[in-house]
């Protein structure tokens, strides 16, 4: 469980840092739920379990992305980096059926909402 929590705040962290994917992306009005106040929790057992099965390959790029960009001492080439990270990310998500919205508010949700925590832990 404690590897969920930390690969969604990780992956949610590479996804917002990410400017390029935010060009992208056609949802340019969306707004963090956490920030606005109001956190959906109405989840359905498939977006939940899509949730579930993306972070293996989260987890993953994670792995492979994080040693290097800390290890490297040029900005620019730990920019590239993290841009990969996040451009395998969401092609992971969305092959999944997720889209980065739905995705990132879920780990939100999971984070500060129990009854989604125990949703998602149930489905683990």
């Amino acid at each position: 469980m404690k590897t969920l929590i930390t690969s969604a705040a990780v992956s949610m962290a590479l996804l917002a840092a990410g400017p390029a994917m935010a060009e992208s992306t056609q949802n340019q009005g969306y707004q963090n739920p956490a920030a606005t106040g109001t956190q959906k929790t109405d989840y359905t057992d498939a977006q939940l379990k899509k949730f579930v099965n993306v972070q293996e390959d989260i987890s993953d790029i994670r792995e492979q992305y994080i040693p290097q960009i800390e290890k490297t001492d040029d900005k620019n080439k730990a920019q590239q980096l993290q841009m990969e990270a996040n451009d395998k990310m969401v092609n992971a998500i969305q092959e999944k059926g997720l889209d980065i919205p739905t995705y990132n508010a879920i780990a939100t949700a999971y984070n500060s909402e129990p009854q989604v925590r125990n949703r998602v832990d149930a489905l683990m």
